[in-house]
């Protein structure tokens, strides 16, 4: 009855909106707003959410404070941690603010959580009181979902309009940490706030410079107002860089020092299914990542292509359901122009023919199948052929789903894990 009424009734419509709404209330009442006891830190953008989630709670644990979480991939609080197995970056209101009365129950001082687009259409963040909003950037996502791009921004902006209008706790300032470099920064810019911070590679309040890339992380000089400190990370990549800035502006605003900061971000390490090395015994890398839009597996792509000395391989998907089908072939061809063998299969097809979406995929490819180029549905599959053909000094890039425990086909939730298939398969090639 219910997925009846889901196809009845479209996701913007009016009643479901009003419906998402109501539900939201509902939950911030039975709850008795438990943000209003907590400091609360939204973190927005396109990409680097999720690493930037985690990356500022670590910095917040490593300075002595107690912190719960919820992203894309996991939750958290105080030593609690958990895996997020909902596939909704920002989980259903009742959830949510269960989680925060948990945080509170527990004695955590704040709450950083990751805050999506179809969240706040949706209204699930209502009556959450927001003290800090983060914007890590702005690129097309979810087009297809609020209609336009305009649409989309609008929606990113809607937490820093609840951080501008939202009353202020004791002795805590409403904050705006801003992408400086962001093509959209003055867009987000335009949100009053007791205090505003930027951060970038260039004119901004934190940014960083003496930039070194390596292939297990990288190096740069975090500049400060009156300071400068070096940090070595251990997740690489000049998008990491900035996810990196991002936490030390939110941290900064929070009176955390940056020498605090420094070990923080450099005990962080990598983040389950963002740039995760697989290491099972092979003489080659293989990496998973959640890359799922054509930017997001360009700058994946292209930086291992300069981190590898052999080939690389590309295996990678479309999500189904609708999801932004403009961005299919594109996705395709940025997989042509980085890597030397491509597969295209699954990424949760959901109700769609599953062949459907890997030849929308396909059209941004212009090779001959089975010349470095293969369809293969089964995901399985297609990573046991990656894995077959490559060689010492290769890298194979699994993009698409991350650390996620399950893939949804045809209607149905089947478990998946990527790096666990990938270290089923290498045992059995020992």
């Amino acid at each position: 009855m219910l997925d009846f009424l889901r196809k009845l009734i479209p996701d913007r419509h009016p009643i479901r909106l009003f419906y998402h709404k109501f539900v939201a209330v509902l939950a911030a009442v039975v709850f008795w707003f438990p943000a209003s006891k907590l400091i609360v830190i939204g973190v927005t953008g396109t990409n680097g959410k999720t690493t930037t989630v985690n990356f500022i709670a670590r910095v917040l644990e490593n300075a002595g404070n107690k912190v719960g979480l919820a992203s894309t991939i996991n939750f958290q609080v105080g030593n609690d941690r958990w895996v997020n197995a909902s596939k909704q970056s920002t989980i259903s209101p009742f959830k949510l603010q269960k989680l925060l009365r948990r945080m509170v129950r527990e004695g955590c001082k704040y709450a950083v959580l990751e805050v999506t687009s179809h969240a706040v259409t949706q209204s699930r963040i209502i009556g959450i009181n927001f003290d800090v909003a983060v914007l890590t950037n702005i690129m097309e996502d979810h087009i297809e979902y609020h209609g336009s791009f305009n649409a989309y921004i609008n929606a990113k902006g809607g937490l820093f309009e609840k951080v501008s209008r939202g009353l202020r706790k004791p002795g805590i300032p409403k904050v705006t940490v801003l992408n400086a470099d962001d093509k959209y920064y003055s867009y987000f810019d335009q949100f009053a706030a007791d205090r505003k911070i930027t951060y970038g590679m260039g004119d901004a309040v934190v940014y960083a410079a003496e930039i070194k890339m390596k292939p297990m992380g990288s190096s740069f000089v975090l500049h400060i107002p009156n300071h400068a400190v070096e940090v070595n990370l251990k997740m690489p990549g000049e998008f990491n860089v900035y996810n990196a800035l991002a936490t030390a502006s939110v941290c900064l605003t929070l009176g955390v020092p940056v020498e605090k900061i420094k070990e923080g971000l450099e005990l962080a390490g990598s983040v389950s299914g963002r740039f995760e090395r697989v290491l099972a015994g092979q003489d080659f890398e293989v990496i998973v990542d959640y890359a799922h839009a054509p930017d997001s597996m360009e700058n994946l792509l292209k930086m291992y292509r300069g981190l590898t000395s052999g080939r690389l391989f590309s295996v990678f998907g479309a999500t189904g359901g609708g999801r932004d089908k403009g961005k299919r072939p594109k996705m395709g061809a940025v997989a042509h122009e980085y890597a030397d063998y491509v597969i295209v299969t699954n990424d949760d097809p959901y109700v769609e023919d599953e062949l459907t979406i890997i030849d929308q995929v396909s059209e941004g490819i212009p090779r001959v199948e089975g010349q470095n180029f293969w369809k293969i549905p089964d995901r399985r599959e297609a990573i046991k052929l990656a894995l077959s053909l490559a060689k010492k000094d290769d890298a194979v890039v699994i993009s698409g789903k991350g650390c996620e425990e399950i893939m949804i086909v045809r209607g149905k939730k089947v478990p998946w894990n990527d790096r666990k298939v990938v270290e089923d398969l290498l045992g059995l090639k020992k």
